[in-house]
């Protein structure tokens, strides 16, 4: 059971008031075009209630991502001719984006490059603002040594089982099971290392940082889908962006985010009377609805 609640909103407030998030993502390689994730990351972010959110993505496809989302604004990265990042004048922009930002996506469809590499390595360097760590970007940190110095920030993994594996891997973590005992033994001990919060998705997430944990009671196979941890990742930085203080802590607005995100699912399935099917997009819109129940009275 989740005890914490969100704080009520402003009636008075406006956009300037409820946080700004960053999303970097997305790939514009020849090999692999991918747009979606971070359009639905930023959807993530917008549905959580944010007040302004911008997407730091390839050049070539930054227009595009705005089709999708056109209440978010563009931030074009730096290509070569083949569509890959130029390292240093992406970390430019994307330092330039964490001063602005309340808290930073890194990620979502980004492709595997030495771009991403630098990206998501100065990432987890800067402190000016939390960054939520996620898909490509996690598997880029896996493949660094001695990851543990490189966190300086406040920092949020949120890997699924597969790219847990690749961290733990690197990091000399003992593999996990699909056993809740497991699972939560082998997040606790990724915060610990690292000293951030870990989200570990799956059946009953769990979210720790090290010392305190929460396992979500929902299981909801409807979230089995696409772009599902996009929007998460975005929900997250939302209510960060709009929450974080001394009534609520990091830890706390991640464990609601995961909670309404289930609950969004769950009520998908409700109304549809299916177990599958729903989209990404759809799960977004549901957020609102859920994040609402869990305010305070």
């Amino acid at each position: 059971m989740l005890h914490v609640r969100l704080s009520r909103r402003d009636p008075e407030g406006h956009k300037g008031h409820f946080g700004q998030v960053g999303v970097v993502g997305g790939c514009a390689h020849v090999s692999s075009l991918m747009i979606g994730a971070p359009a639905l990351a930023a959807l993530g972010a917008l549905r959580a209630g944010c007040g302004l959110v911008r997407i730091a993505s390839p050049m070539p496809i930054a227009n595009e991502c705005l089709t999708l989302v056109p209440s978010a604004m563009a931030i074009p990265l730096a290509c070569d001719g083949t569509g890959s990042l130029i390292p240093h004048e992406s970390v430019a922009s994307v330092d330039a984006l964490s001063q602005w930002a309340s808290a930073l996506v890194i990620g979502p469809g980004m492709g595997r490059s030495e771009g991403v590499t630098a990206i998501s390595l100065r990432g987890i360097q800067q402190d000016h603002c939390p960054v939520i760590v996620d898909a490509d970007a996690l598997n880029a940190l896996a493949e660094v040594p001695d990851l543990a110095r490189e966190v300086r920030g406040k920092v949020i993994f949120t890997p699924h089982p597969g790219e847990f594996a690749r961290l733990a891997k690197g990091l000399g973590i003992a593999p996990i099971t699909h056993d809740s005992a497991s699972r939560q033994s082998g997040a606790e001990a990724l915060a610990q290392r690292l000293g951030i919060i870990v989200v570990l998705k799956g059946a009953g997430t769990v979210v720790t940082d090290g010392q305190n944990t929460w396992t979500c009671g929902h299981s909801v196979p409807t979230l089995a889908i696409p772009g599902s941890g996009d929007v998460l990742a975005g929900v997250i930085a939302g209510l960060i962006a709009q929450h974080r203080g001394p009534r609520t802590s990091l830890l706390d607005l991640v464990c609601i985010a995961v909670e309404a995100h289930a609950v969004a699912g769950e009520t998908w399935a409700q109304c549809h009377h299916a177990s599958g099917g729903m989209l990404a997009s759809e799960l977004a819109g549901l957020i609102p609805r859920t994040l609402e129940e869990l305010r305070e009275e």
